[in-house]
């Protein structure tokens, strides 16, 4: 062997020698560190959710500290980075539940995180895997402790539904008499649909379908509180995660006569546009769109994750329950809405789409989805940003909807 060559041997040992030596020392080996790449804080009024996104599962520790009120959460086997630092800076100061963050590096293997909370809070926190566009996650919910959400039924069913308690077959509570806007109020559910860390769709021009389907909602939620003899609630009325369980149950605990879900969505084509209606279909989807659009909403629950499910009562039993007259009168009422959403944008298709939509699956409640217009298309997607269009659409909804009831419909449920 040549001088040259000795030392060129000699440079590579060492080299392989000071890479083992590296590995060695490392916390858990550099193969296996965790990296968090994103960190997103969602504060509402129903909770607070945070978010840790990284490369691989987070391995963690909780606990609670009193004086002030904290939640401590040790990462093991990460290294404190700049988006760890920062994530204090996300901080809205009007969160009803999280008032600081503080991370810092507690030993060489492991990254605590503090959080100081307003009040006294119950925390919820999980592990999701990647799906969507998401990588692994590590999420903390703040909901407020069980005392203080007896006056407000999302709070009181999400505090359900996180205790695995809840269940959306259960019978109506009161039933009630007379009939829908002749003897008694009307009652009108709408449903904004994704919200927090579920974005829904996004257009080309960065626009996410959660924002423009609730300012579609509030503007009419805003028309149905002026109209006699109506009244209205939301599912959601912020930028807030809520599990489509918990939507159809708070339909239910509210006694809604019709449900309205608000949506406008992507597909794979960016020419696709049009405004659709959807109703439940207990025997597959009756188009490919249709197919397509339920699985990408029916999504929902996994990109917002879901900890504790108790979907079991929508996926194995609910469709049995489902009345064929309450899917005949949804499809009354969608007819309805589909002939006055057509009057002020193309439709999609000229009648109901029917697929298996988890957030229709009310058994006693006429449900539709509506497809307000396609946003991965660049021309409904500009409208869509629109406070004219918004309005339009929201008008013929609700056209739609006292068109279901002056032409006489009878309820599924008395």
């Amino acid at each position: 062997m040549s001088h040259s060559d000795h030392n060129s041997s000699r440079r590579r040992l060492l080299k392989g020698a000071a890479a083992l030596w590296l590995l060695s020392i490392s916390p858990v080996g550099y193969a296996e560190t965790s990296k968090v790449i994103a960190v997103r804080i969602w504060p509402a009024s129903s909770y607070t959710r945070v978010t840790l996104e990284s490369t691989i599962p987070l391995k963690y520790r909780k606990f609670s500290l009193s004086n002030p009120n904290r939640i401590v959460i040790d990462l093991q086997g990460v290294q404190l980075n700049s988006v760890l630092s920062n994530m204090g800076a996300q901080i809205n100061q009007r969160d009803p539940y999280l008032k600081l963050v503080r991370a810092g590096q507690f030993d060489p293997k492991t990254v605590r995180l503090v959080f100081e909370v307003k009040q006294s809070v119950t925390p919820h926190i999980f592990t999701l895997p990647p799906v969507a566009k998401f990588k692994h996650r590590l999420v903390l919910d703040l909901y407020p402790k069980a005392a203080k959400i007896e006056d407000d039924p999302l709070l009181a069913l999400l505090e359900e539904y996180n205790s695995g308690a809840l269940e959306t077959q259960m019978p109506i509570e009161k039933k009630k008499t007379g009939r829908a806007g002749k003897d008694r109020p009307i009652v009108i559910m709408l449903d904004p649909g994704h919200g927090g860390e579920d974005t829904g769709a996004i257009g080309k021009n960065r626009t996410r379908e959660k924002d423009v389907v609730l300012q579609i909602a509030r503007r009419l939620q805003a028309l149905i509180k002026r109209q006699p003899g109506m009244k209205v609630y939301m599912t959601r009325n912020e930028d807030v995660f809520i599990p489509l369980t918990v939507r159809v149950a708070k339909a239910r605990k509210m006694q809604a006569d019709l449900f309205v879900s608000i949506h406008a969505d992507a597909f794979t084509n960016r020419s696709a546009r049009g405004s659709s209606v959807f109703a439940l279909s207990t025997k597959g989807a009756t188009s490919n769109t249709a197919r397509y659009l339920a699985e990408t909403q029916n999504e929902s629950d996994l990109i917002g994750g879901v900890s504790k499910s108790g979907d079991k009562y929508l996926d194995h039993t609910m469709f049995d329950l489902v009345q064929t007259a309450t899917i005949n009168d949804s499809l009354k009422f969608g007819n309805e809405v589909l002939r006055r959403v057509g009057k002020v944008n193309k439709l999609h298709k000229n009648s109901i789409d029917q697929a298996g939509f988890a957030v229709l699956k009310a058994p006693d409640i006429p449900s539709i989805l509506v497809e307000t217009a396609f946003i991965s298309n660049l021309d409904e997607e500009r409208k869509l940003r629109t406070a004219k269009f918004q309005q339009q659409i929201a008008e013929s909804i609700f056209a739609g909807i006292k068109a279901y009831f002056n032409n006489g419909a009878e309820l599924a449920r008395r």
